[in-house]
């Protein structure tokens, strides 16, 4: 056997690796992919390299700025729940959320796909999901990788990362410079855990198991735990044309605290009210099912609340009534004192 074994010609994909079904991928996603391209893309889908024309004349001097990040253990979920085209939407989401805190205006954007052995039917679902998230950020899905690693992944897993690229004009940075007492801090409502804290979210349904037609009020439990992360690119890109937003803060893993205190300068303190808004019913069933702490909610959860953006006080009715506009529920969630960039949650 071990002779036959030596003197076989082995291929490719006798090792776990099926560069046919690769090709039959981008063969697939490609009607997905053009539709978010525009006239700033000059290179053709499949090549070495994306090229992209950076047009500066509406710019004064231009600064790009880049982000990357994953969707984390919520792929599991995603696999689980039959949901793969929505957990795309959610690494476009966590990438693009990032850079518009600085105020950048989305470019182009690259993923990169990685697991045991290609399906290319769930690889199809997942990257359309993340075309789908490019197109509702005005941005341009460029380039991506597609690994099969046998030996490094289990079989049936997988993972994702994705890379952003923005621009923003230097005078227009938002870094929370301007920052200053007296400021209020609206939060802009979630959709759910967007895509942190479900290593928690997994072990909390493993120790209490959830049926697929289990009810969360009107909605499937199921649903409600793996709706997509808000994408709030359009929001903020369409405040900042009419007001000056001082500092705007993605919150994700640390919770508030932790991404708060990232854009506060070093004279000044938030204070937030924690009872200003009303949480969404899946945020209660997580802390009453896995007996969480309000402490540790606040730290490993957005508890309803997905970007924060702190304001002029005169600024508030408008910026709020134009984020219903838009179809972003708002909260006054607290105000800036004088101190040392410190974040105080009430």
């Amino acid at each position: 056997m071990t002779k036959e074994i030596k003197n076989k010609n082995l291929t490719y994909a006798d090792s776990g690796v099926d560069i046919d079904s690769a090709n039959n991928l981008i063969a697939r996603i490609k009607p997905s992919i053009k539709k978010t391209l525009n006239s700033n893309v000059l290179s053709n889908i499949g090549g070495f390299g994306a090229l992209f024309e950076l047009n500066t004349s509406h710019y004064k001097r231009p600064i790009l700025v880049s982000g990357t990040d994953g969707v984390g253990t919520k792929v599991m979920l995603a696999k689980e729940f039959d949901k793969l085209d929505l957990i795309g939407i959610d690494l476009v989401a966590m990438c693009v959320n990032d850079i518009v805190t600085l105020g950048a205006k989305p470019l182009f954007f690259l993923d990169y796909y990685a697991t045991s052995k290609l399906d290319v039917d769930s690889a199809v679902k997942v990257i359309n999901g993340i075309a789908d998230g490019c197109k509702e950020s005005n941005m341009a899905l460029i380039g991506g990788e597609t690994a099969e690693m046998p030996g490094v992944y289990k079989k049936g897993d997988f993972d994702l990362a994705g890379f952003c690229v923005g621009v923003v004009d230097h005078n227009n940075i938002i870094d929370g410079r301007k920052i200053e007492e007296g400021n209020t801090i609206i939060g802009i409502a979630s959709s759910g855990p967007h895509s942190n804290g479900y290593s928690l979210i997994r072990k909390i349904i493993e120790l209490n198991g959830i049926k697929n037609d289990e009810m969360l009020g009107k909605n499937k439990l199921t649903d409600a735990i793996i709706t997509p992360t808000t994408i709030y690119v359009e929001a903020i890109l369409n405040l900042t044309e009419s007001y000056d937003l001082k500092g705007i803060a993605h919150i994700t893993g640390g919770g508030f605290k932790e991404n708060i205190v990232r854009i506060l300068n070093k004279n000044s303190n938030a204070i937030i009210d924690s009872s200003s808004w009303d949480r969404p019913s899946i945020f209660k069933w997580l802390q009453d099912k896995g007996n969480i702490t309000e402490d540790e909610m606040l730290k490993t959860f957005n508890c309803g609340i997905g970007m924060v953006i702190v304001i002029d006080q005169n600024d508030q009715d408008g910026i709020m009534n134009q984020l219903s506009l838009l179809g972003h529920q708002s909260f006054v969630i607290g105000k800036i004192t004088s101190g040392n960039q410190t974040v105080f949650i009430e």
